[in-house]
């Protein structure tokens, strides 16, 4: 081989080289370089969308790097998870995931597009919420008590507003008919600021909504929250009693964390638990989150993971205890 011809070789086996993807270590090193694109699976106004707010306006202060939201709301989160899904494992997308569009929405449909545990590399879970029976503050209940009874009296319309076929507060208010053995009319909207908006206008007469959809509103005295889904009471709602009070051992609450597509490196997502860690260090952060009565809980990546896989069991269980089909 003549040497212009090794000369040629040289030169092509460097430059594919230089072409080869960089090594996962080689793209933690200095990550993250670019501002990072945060999916949240819910609407603007949303209680997820509300959290996700108030803990990526720090976290992009400790990541050094702009959170991007980019709200994909639908279907009760699963469009939006399904765009995380399919998104490049860098690190640059990041998916904010809740009880909801992780474990219940893909409950209602026949072929979900998205397996939770498959799909995702879990980074970590910052929160627990709780849910809140809240009703238009124009009628005459103040207890779960005087719910059940004018529930029963048949007087009408008396009808439940959720975010959607699928949303934590569509399961949620199902489970509360069955336990308290009452029926009202399900009324699905496209999002959980919808679904708030729709008690606050006198469309829908009641919700069990995520604590961070319903405090704004109860602040303003735009809905009457009186009761919370904890099995106790909490100092978050000191003056909201539990439903457990009234119907005993009624417990349901919900989580919100961080997830990213499947294949993203774990020196990356390394990085990102422990950014989330100091984030939820903050005393805004922790301020903020208890405004919207919801608790600070910080879990890595494994023990995120087993919180997803309980609460698909959980979960699956309520779905078919409560007769809800799937599309």
């Amino acid at each position: 081989m003549k040497f212009t011809q090794l000369s040629t070789l040289a030169l092509a086996l460097s430059a594919l080289t230089y072409a080869l993807p960089a090594a996962p270590a080689d793209m933690a090193k200095d990550y993250p370089t670019r501002p990072i694109r945060l999916i949240v699976p819910n609407g603007p106004g949303s209680s997820v969308d509300t959290l996700t707010r108030i803990v990526s306006t720090r976290l992009t202060e400790v990541l050094g790097q702009q959170l991007v939201i980019d709200n994909r709301g639908g279907a009760a989160g699963v469009i939006g998870m399904e765009i995380g899904k399919d998104a490049s494992p860098d690190g640059y997308t990041v998916i904010t995931a809740t009880t909801a569009a992780m474990t219940i929405a893909r409950l209602m449909l026949k072929n979900p597009p998205y397996d939770p545990l498959k799909d995702y590399e879990p980074v970590a879970e910052f929160a627990v919420t709780l849910n809140v029976l809240v009703i238009n503050p124009k009628l005459p209940i103040k207890t779960v008590k005087d719910f059940i009874e004018y529930a029963k009296s048949g007087k009408r319309p008396f009808n439940m507003a959720s975010a959607g076929v699928g949303s934590q507060s569509h399961l949620s208010g199902a489970y509360f008919q069955q336990e308290a053995h009452l029926n009202s009319l399900h009324v699905p909207y496209k999002g959980g600021g919808a679904s708030s908006a729709s008690v606050v206008a006198g469309e829908s007469q009641w919700s069990l909504i995520p604590s961070a959809a319903a405090m704004s509103h109860v602040s303003a005295g735009r809905l009457r929250a009186i009761a919370q889904t904890l099995p106790k009471a909490t100092p978050l709602l000191p003056n909201v009693p539990p439903i457990a009070d009234t119907i005993p051992g009624f417990d349901y609450t919900g989580w919100q964390g961080f997830v990213v597509p499947k294949g993203t490196p774990k020196a990356i997502i390394e990085k990102l638990r422990a950014a989330v860690a100091k984030t939820m260090e903050a005393p805004d952060v922790k301020k903020g989150l208890a405004f919207q009565a919801t608790e600070v809980v910080v879990q890595g990546p494994a023990e995120f993971r087993k919180v997803i896989q309980e609460s698909m069991v959980k979960n699956a269980k309520l779905v078919k205890s409560l007769g809800l089909a799937a599309n």
